[in-house]
């Protein structure tokens, strides 16, 4: 019941669960009698306390009232009420607030009160320890003035006056009560100035501390009365005016502006909080706010460019102070606005940036900035190889400026493969790790100081060859006869360095496979003298080394007898066991005498092959008998020989001649119906023609180009001269000089019209000089450029602008013209032997790809035409040497129009398939692909059908190009029709 009656009584004080609490211990002591005052007393009892109240200031000041505020920090604070005592001196009395804060009113003008505060916890008795704030009401000015000018006019009439004056101010009590009445009663005498205690002038006004929103002053006074007084502070900016207090002898003046002029003026106020001393001034400027958010917008190898900014809205602009330092130095700036820029810094040079923003008075605050000018870019950055050496060898200048390192990336395309530091720029040069041989980087160098970087500088660099992967697979060889062998091997993987050679070792040792770098230099002469068991018998280039269809598998024969470089390929040796070895060279060295300097290449060597045995010469096998059957075969073929040789010297007529020729003939007016049925179903007609042609003349000799030693001068082995219509030269040293690739080919008149050739090797330029030379050759047809998709399809066997001489021939270039379809070259050629000289012309088809066709005919026509025009004006025994790469499918197709125009011209008929048929019976695969047979047939269709509105001689377009060259002037009523002039 005691619980219940305490919650329901003060429900608002009076927890619910302390009620329960309290109730049960009522209870439990038995004790129901009690009544409510009771149950009251104990709860009062469990209520400490309340805390002093804290931080009790004068809100605001009236002339009858003040305003107070204040804080408690007891959690219970919300249930207390609040006791205001309030004393004047005279008389005391009590005010209360529920809240922290109280309004005190009723009070006198200009008089002096105390005010003392208690927190008073729920039950309204128990009072915390008071705290006191002394403070003055604001003066009545009407009071003042009726009081006190009134009294002084008064003074002269005596006592019975100043009572008068006395009832007077009774009066006007009863409108504007006054504080201390007996301030208005006192003699005459305090009403003078002299004596009334007016407060003297402070003394020693000092500013001891400025801040940029406060200034701190201090200041003294002499009077013993100075404890009772207060001081006033006029505070004035130039716009406003307004005032503080203090009670103590210094005051903090706070919410200034920040570098702004301020006036300060103190007064001494005494006791009655009226009567003020002389003021006293001082002058001071509030620091300016501090520089903010100091940033570097942009920065150069010898600028930095600055920004910052001020919060504060000072009455005076600033100005700025750039400190500039670098360690060594220090010099400023200045700045009247909030950015500058820094100039003639020094490259990669580690600067500190001070800015102070300066008030009117030069009163400054300031922000610091470290920051590094951005270091200059290397100069003369150099990357070079180094032979055999995987790593790059750097170089560059030293910058201007300071730096702290350079930073150098290696990358491929786009991704950083190594990244590396040097500290130095100067001596032998930056070597970087170990990379990739042979392979293309992209190297940059950075010069960086501090945490700033130059600008990058990039180089693309290779890196060196070195030796070749070694192969994992060995050769195989396989028995060729009794004293040769074959050697087949595929390429070597070009990963280090691209193959510039082969070369093929033989080895007799028994067992194993001994050390071969250092048996490069042995040779088969050393050999033979068992100087060594393993030597090198064939060197061959790389290109030299590739089948025509450039197949990656080589094959090499051994034992044949040529020689290639300083090396003999010399016969094996019957019954003997050989084994052999492929040498790659991704760099090959020779001394003068043509011998490999193994310390000067760069090579790696297969596994050796397996064991072969060469079998016995089979002369030995046959004995004697054969042996006799030899003898007589030998003297029958002797009287042979002797008989056909006088045969052949009775015979006068020296063409070349052939079993009759297979022919198609057919008239020109039935070609288009012919050539129509021939296209039908994709060409198909062509393509049987052309596929009955490819048996043509394929089984005829070819002996002389087979030879060991000719074999060198063939650019294609599937390409070898027939021997009945090959073009011989002179023998100069030994019976293998007269051969050349070359072959006598007939035109439509002549058996030797014509000479098909492949394009010159480098080691066969000077045998086609001179077969120009002693065949009387005037004109040259080339079809092909000497390199196409970057393979080397003719060697360049003219000289440019200088006179070259290749073997007794002297070849001097007088006049090149360059047309958009072909070339028209001019050389004087001169025998040094006799000091004959004559003007060859090369005719350069520049529009003709490989196994393919021009894009049309009548280019090819045209060209047909001058090179006609031009070479029937030569003597009559000299032939038109023609040549594109191998000699067979250009040329071919291009000796093939000019027979088959001029047997349209003179039979009106037409023979392509005869045509063919007879020039591969004198060079296989003229007309070497399907494509070029249709071509020619395509040829003869368009010339055809020119002719079928003039039937006049075929007369060709270009006659603007034929004029450059030739002294040709086109009649008047020359017309076109379809691609021919007629």
């Amino acid at each position: 019941q005691c619980g219940s009656l305490l919650h329901a009584q003060f429900p608002s004080a009076v927890p619910e669960r302390l009620c329960w609490e309290t109730n049960t211990v009522l209870h439990s002591a038995s004790f129901p009698e009690f009544h409510l005052s009771v149950c009251l007393g104990i709860y009062f009892l469990a209520f400490p306390e309340p805390s002093q109240v804290l931080d009790l200031m004068v809100a605001d000041v009236g002339v009858t009232s003040v305003n107070l505020t204040w804080r408690v920090n007891d959690t219970a604070s919300e249930s207390y009420t609040y006791r205001i005592e309030v004393a004047n001196g005279t008389s005391i009395w009590n005010d209360t607030s529920n809240a922290k804060e109280a309004e005190i009113t009723e009070l006198f003008p200009g008089t002096k009160y105390n005010f003392k505060v208690f927190a008073v916890a729920a039950d309204g008795q128990t009072e915390g320890e008071g705290l006191s704030i002394s403070q003055c009401t604001s003066k009545s000015q009407l009071l003042a003035v009726v009081s006190v000018v009134g009294c002084v006019v008064l003074e002269a009439l005596g006592a019975l006056a100043r009572w008068w004056c006395v009832l007077l101010l009774l009066k006007e009590w009863e409108v504007n009560p006054p504080g201390d009445a007996s301030s208005l009663l006192l003699p005459p005498r305090h009403v003078d100035g002299r004596a009334s205690g007016k407060p003297s002038k402070v003394l020693d006004l000092q500013v001891v501390d400025v801040g940029e929103t406060f200034v701190a002053l201090t200041w003294r006074v002499n009077d013993t009365a100075s404890e009772s007084y207060t001081y006033r502070i006029e505070v004035a900016n130039g716009t406003s005016i307004w005032n503080d207090t203090s009670n103590v002898k210094e005051a903090e003046i706070t919410e200034l502006i920040p570098g702004t002029k301020y006036n300060f003026t103190v007064f001494a106020v005494a006791a009655d909080c009226q009567t003020e001393g002389e003021g006293v001034s001082i002058s001071q400027y509030t620091k300016p706010s501090k520089v903010l958010d100091l940033q570097v917008v942009d920065v150069g190898e010898t600028f930095v460019a600055l920004t910052w900014r001020v919060n504060d809205t000072a009455l005076d602009p600033y100005t700025y102070r750039i400190e500039v330092a670098n360690g060594t130095s220090i010099w400023n700036d200045t700045s009247n606005v909030k950015e500058a820029e820094i100039a003639e810094l020094i490259p990669g040079t580690n600067y500190n940036f001070t800015v102070f923003a300066v008030a009117a008075d030069e009163t400054f605050l300031f922000l610091f900035f470290f920051f590094c000018a951005v270091p200059s870019s290397v100069n003369s950055f150099q990357c070079e190889s180094v032979a055999n050496m995987s790593y790059l060898m750097l170089k560059w200048e030293c910058p201007y400026g300071h730096y702290s390192g350079f930073t150098i990336k290696i990358s491929i395309d786009s991704w950083v493969i190594k990244e590396e530091e040097s500290r130095s720029c100067s001596g032998e040069g930056f070597k970087t790790s170990p990379l990739d041989y042979f392979k293309t980087y992209n190297v940059t160098v950075t010069t960086f100081s501090n945490d700033n970087t130059s600008s990058p500088v990039q180089k693309t660099c290779k890196t060196s060859i070195t030796d070749p992967p070694t192969p994992e697979t060995a050769p195989v060889v396989k028995v060729l006869s009794h004293n040769s062998l074959s050697v087949e091997f595929f390429d070597f993987e070009t990963l280090y360095g691209p193959l510039k050679a082969y070369a093929v070792m033989i080895i007799t040792e028994e067992e194993g496979c001994p050390p071969l770098k250092s048996k490069l230099n042995y040779t088969y002469e050393d050999f033979k003298k068992k100087k060594t068991g393993t030597y090198v018998t064939y060197v061959a280039d790389t290109e030299k080394a590739k089948l025509p269809s450039f197949r990656s598998q080589n094959i090499i024969d051994v034992g044949k007898g040529n020689t290639m470089y300083g090396y003999k390929n010399g016969p094996l040796t019957p019954l003997h066991s050989y084994r052999a070895s492929v040498a790659g060279f991704t760099n090959i060295s020779f001394t003068a005498e043509n011998i490999i300097m193994e310390e000067h290449s760069y090579v790696s060597f297969s596994p050796c092959s397996d064991k072969v045995s060469l079998p016995q010469d089979p002369g030995v096998i046959a004995g004697a008998v054969i042996g006799c059957l030899l003898a007589i075969l030998a003297v029958v073929a002797v009287g042979g020989y002797i008989f056909w040789t006088r045969r052949r010297k009775d015979k006068r007529n020296t063409e070349v001649s052939f079993s009759p020729i297979k022919s198609k003939m057919i008239k020109v007016e039935n070609f288009e119906s012919y050539f129509k049925k021939q296209q039908a179903d994709s060409n198909c007609g062509f393509a049987e023609e052309y596929e009955e042609l490819k048996s043509a003349g394929v089984h005829q000799p070819k002996f002389a180009a087979e030879i060991p030693e000719n074999r060198g001068k063939n650019r294609y082995n599937n390409v070898l001269p027939y021997d009945i219509s090959r073009v011989k030269l002179s023998d100069l040293n030994s019976v293998t000089d007269d051969y050349i690739n070359a072959n006598y080919m007939p035109g439509y008149i002549s058996k030797k019209a014509f000479i098909a050739a492949q394009g010159p090797l480098s080691n066969t330029i000077e045998d086609f000089w001179r077969m120009i030379w002693e065949k009387n050759i005037y004109s040259i047809v080339m079809l092909t450029k000497c390199v196409e998709q970057a393979r080397t399809k003719c060697e360049q066997y003219w000289p440019d602008k200088q006179s070259k001489t290749y073997g007794d021939v002297a070849v001097t270039m007088v006049l090149e013209t360059v047309l958009p379809e072909w070339t028209i070259r001019d050389f004087n050629v001169e025998n040094a032997n006799t000091q004959e000289s004559r003007m060859v012309r090369q005719f350069h088809f520049t529009s003709w790809p490989d196994h393919g066709v021009p894009e049309t005919t009548d280019l090819l026509i045209n060209f047909r035409h001058h090179v006609h025009e031009y070479s029937s004006q030569n003597p009559i025994d000299s032939p038109v040497l023609v040549h594109c790469s191998a000699g067979v499918g250009r040329t071919g197709t291009f000796i093939a129009i000019d027979r088959l125009i001029q047997q349209i011209e003179i039979e009106n008929t037409v023979d392509v398939y005869g045509v063919v048929y007879d020039l591969r019976m004198h060079r296989p695969l003229m007309v070497q692909t399907e494509d070029q047979y249709v071509f020619l047939n395509q040829c003869v269709m368009d010339i055809i059908r020119s002719q079928k509105d003039k039937k006049t001689d075929l007369i060709y377009q270009n006659t603007t190009a034929m004029a450059i060259y030739e002294n040709f002037t086109p009649e008047p009523g020359f017309g076109k029709a379809n691609g021919y002039h007629a």
